[in-house]
């Protein structure tokens, strides 16, 4: 059934779009700290996911991921593709080019397993909860939670396409 909820994207609605948005705009006001924060989050809860970076798979000190100009510069590119979706959440079909190319550059070129995705957005909503508890009511989890579906079903979406093959 888990399985199932997560590979079909529910429609996210116009007060769900708003409150993604709303909440969004904090988070992203500190881009750098809040991706940072997800990542080191994302390592240390799923150290796996470090063998796809050559610049940081070593590290096991969160302190020293934190000074990772290269975990900071990564940071930045997750936050900056998933501002782009959120800003662009009435535009679906900006939103599946968006969410096509992160997934085929990290099937194709990164050659990334896409349940990290999964694992990612999970990490992402955590953090984002903890970040900003006072924003983060009952109706904005389950906004988020249509969220992190969203980019997962895009994402895999873009694999499929190309052919992936685990």
């Amino acid at each position: 059934m888990e399985i199932e909820r997560w590979e079909r994207s529910e429609e996210i609605s116009d007060a769900e779009k708003k409150v993604i948005q709303e909440i969004w705009s904090r988070v992203y006001a500190n881009c750098e700290d809040v991706g940072v924060s997800i990542l080191i989050r994302f390592f240390v809860n799923f150290p796996s996911a470090k063998q796809y970076f050559s610049q940081f798979k070593h590290m096991e000190d969160p302190l020293e991921m934190e000074r990772s100009l290269q975990l900071r510069k990564h940071a930045r590119r997750v936050m900056g593709a998933i501002n782009t979706v959120v800003e662009n959440l009435n535009d679906s079909e900006k939103v599946s080019s968006v969410l096509a190319l992160v997934g085929k550059a990290h099937a194709l070129k990164h050659k990334v397993e896409p349940v990290y995705f999964k694992k990612l957005t999970g990490v992402m909503v955590e953090v984002i909860a903890e970040e900003y508890p006072n924003d983060f009511t009952p109706e904005a989890h389950g906004a988020w939670t249509k969220m992190k579906t969203l980019i997962y079903t895009h994402v895999t979406a873009a694999y499929k396409e190309v052919g992936w093959a685990q």
